[in-house]
């Protein structure tokens, strides 16, 4: 990547009282320069005075939702060290934000369940922030690149306080009233993503989060039901198959390694077990396709596995498979 040491557009400071108009007015006139060029503005890069207070996130809601501009955000005290480390952590936010790619396996068309048709990966989760009558907040990503798997991209609204399954996955919810969707968030995601590699998906896995066992089944059936609806929605004959898994990161099962002694069994030393762990017999359902996994690096701390319930299955995964690709989605 190659930087101009002259900035073609001088940079601009301003008091943060007068943030919004600053930022429009830098829009404006960095545009005039660029389009008759026949260029667009890509990134705006921020350096603020601290963390305190409201500046962050009104910088943030007025770029991303009036000006539609994507912005990094840097502090003054980390600038001007200009650490190899930060400037290289920063790179990689950057790189993200305007459409690259930090992560890729070395070989993704030898991912398990992935690389001989076109799939797209989804993952939900509804978040309850607060109490009483304030609304939760629903989210929905979705793979937008094949095979890799490794570009995202994310759609999020409101929704009535304390409901569990996501509403507008096929429809409009009428709790967000203002976000009018044509057709939902599942729509959405599988036009962008044919747009984006000329592929339907044939294949459709959906990680849902945060699901309590009294209520799993529920989130599958209207879950699944609307994605169902949104793929006919496309085109009438447009059926891919449909895998739903629910994880849960809240649960009090830990692993720890058998023998202290075996230093081969335990990562570094700490007595956590080895990343890519999984368990899936005698602790889990006898009847049913769930396992334990631990995929995450753990230097500190006892190491916390994630439950996965494979609650609909029409692709019929062979259980070692759809394990090695869970593993391998944490390091994309």
């Amino acid at each position: 990547m190659d930087f101009c040491t002259d900035p073609v557009f001088p940079v601009q400071t301003a008091n943060p009282k007068d943030l919004e108009l600053t930022l429009k007015l830098c829009y404006d006139e960095a545009m005039s320069m660029l389009q008759p060029l026949g260029r667009e503005l890509d990134l705006l890069i921020v350096i603020l005075p601290n963390n305190k207070g409201s500046l962050y996130g009104n910088l943030k809601r007025i770029c991303e939702t009036e000006i539609g501009l994507v912005s990094q955000c840097c502090l003054a005290k980390h600038v001007s060290k200009t650490s190899k480390k930060y400037l290289a952590n920063v790179s990689l936010k950057i790189n993200v934000k305007v459409g690259g790619r930090n992560v890729v396996l070395a070989d993704s068309r030898r991912l398990p369940c992935v690389g001989d048709i076109p799939t797209i990966i989804f993952g939900g989760h509804v978040m309850h922030p607060g109490k009483n009558n304030s609304p939760s907040i629903a989210a929905v990503v979705a793979s937008q690149d094949w095979p890799d798997v490794t570009n995202y991209a994310a759609l999020a609204a409101v929704q009535a306080n304390g409901q569990e399954w996501i509403h507008d996955l096929f429809g409009v919810s009428p709790f967000s009233g203002t976000v009018a969707r044509a057709g939902g968030r599942i729509i959405e995601h599988l036009i962008s993503f044919n747009r984006k590699t000329g592929r339907k998906p044939e294949r459709i896995i959906y990680y849902r989060d945060a699901v309590s066992n009294g209520q799993r089944y529920q989130v599958m059936w209207q879950e699944v039901v609307a994605i169902k609806k949104a793929c006919s929605y496309l085109e009438p004959d447009y059926m891919p198959s449909v895998t739903f898994v629910v994880l849960q990161k809240r649960r009090r099962a830990r692993f720890f390694t058998g023998n202290n002694e075996r230093r081969d069994r335990m990562f570094n030393g700490s007595g956590n077990v080895l990343p890519g762990t999984m368990v899936d017999s005698d602790i889990c359902h006898p009847n049913e396709f769930g396992f334990y996994l631990c995929s995450q690096i753990v230097t500190q701390g006892t190491i916390q596995p994630v439950h996965y319930h494979i609650l609909w299955d029409e692709n019929r995964f062979a259980a070692d498979t759809f394990q090695c690709l869970t593993n391998y989605l944490c390091y994309t």
